[in-house]
């Protein structure tokens, strides 16, 4: 059986990684047809357009896409690529595995760390609703704000404060979470721990709070716990081998998987997925880094996982496990390995992007 997949190249180092995690994923023998389409800061200088409808027509079509990293310029009018991307196809479960691969260099490398986050993707502060300070429309908000809770409103004036909106909503967290724990069930996973900080916003993350407790009382086999974030993230750097899945709002979300990340080794080697009802989207977590650009230097190894994730999500288990293991035994050697998974950043023998991809190959034949 083929399959129709979107490739979303992406820029900075997209193309050449895009170019690997394909590579290796045409060595499952698994048959892609590839869809390969542009998104990024190289076609909106050509078209003023970072991301083209025919992106979403494909992604719409062929309900599955591999995506290349994408930049997020800081403190622009561009709004981030990837977040409109989960929003427009209603992605609204990211998930991001964070598994300890022999070889690679970490603080817990004696720690067998293998958790899955799942963050919510849709809504809370990553909605986008902002006002700008100084603006008619804040000074608005604010006074209806110091009106409605007296004692406790914005002190500062409106020229100075700029205000973000967190909607948490019933149906988005329970789905999420439902998610998680459905994850946890078809995965022999022991426990789903929910994170939250209902002690001081009670009704945005109390809400979301609540309703993880009334979603786990539909999975009485799986272990319910549940962490306020600050003490999750002491939690995690002191006894991350407690923990199994974990699901959080989208901002805890974005911050604890970059958390989790670095207790594997770093984002390079930190795959993830965004899931719908009609669709998914799999991309690695790190960024572009656009500075390596055409240098053949970056690690390929997550997007090549995230590839891996493809594979489970089409249910080509036995090629997504022969590809999980060859990028393992790959690294357990730290031969032909990119120089950040080397014991020595600077050792010379380390070998480039597509190398290490074509090693990976190597071993699955």
């Amino acid at each position: 059986m083929a399959y129709d997949v979107t490739l979303i190249t992406g820029d900075g180092t997209g193309p050449e990684l895009a170019e690997a995690a394909r590579k290796c994923i045409d060595a499952t023998g698994v048959q892609i047809n590839w869809d390969v389409q542009e998104a990024g800061v190289d076609v909106m200088e050509r078209t003023g357009n970072p991301l083209p409808a025919s992106v979403l027509e494909s992604v719409r079509r062929t309900r599955v896409a591999l995506k290349a990293p994408i930049t997020t310029p800081v403190g622009t009018g561009f709004r981030s690529i990837n977040v409109h991307l989960r929003q427009e196809l209603d992605l609204f479960a990211c998930v991001r595995p964070c598994k300890y691969y022999p070889g690679v260099r970490s603080y817990f490398s004696s720690v067998p760390v293998d958790l899955v986050i799942f963050r919510e993707n849709t809504e809370d502060l990553y909605s986008g609703i902002e006002f700008e300070r100084g603006t008619e429309a804040t000074k608005e908000l604010i006074e209806q704000v110091n009106r409605l809770a007296t004692g406790r409103g914005v002190a500062t004036g409106y020229e100075e404060t700029g205000v973000s909106i967190k909607p948490i909503s019933v149906s988005r967290s329970d789905r999420l979470i439902r998610a998680a724990f459905n994850y946890a069930r078809e995965n022999n996973r022991r426990k789903v721990t929910v994170v939250h900080k209902a002690n001081i916003m009670k009704f945005s993350d109390g809400l979301w709070l609540e309703t993880a407790r009334n979603v786990a009382k539909d999975f009485p086999e799986i272990e319910f716990d549940e962490r306020i974030v600050d003490n999750m993230c002491m939690q995690l750097v002191q006894k991350p081998e407690l923990y199994d899945v974990v699901a959080l709002p989208n901002l805890y979300g974005d911050i604890l998987s970059d958390l989790c990340a670095g207790l594997v080794g770093g984002l390079g080697v930190a795959p993830g997925a965004n899931i719908g009802y009609n669709g998914a989207v799999f991309e690695a977590t790190h960024g572009s880094a656009p500075k390596y650009k055409g240098l053949n230097k970056v690690n390929p190894v997550a997007l090549i996982l995230s590839g891996v994730l493809m594979l489970r999500h089409l249910k080509e288990t036995d090629a997504a496990n022969r590809l999980e293991n060859a990028i393992a035994e790959v690294i357990r050697e730290g031969k032909d390995v990119t120089y950040d998974l080397k014991a020595d950043r600077n050792d010379p023998t380390a070998v480039g992007t597509q190398e290490m991809a074509e090693a990976i190959c190597k071993k699955l034949a």
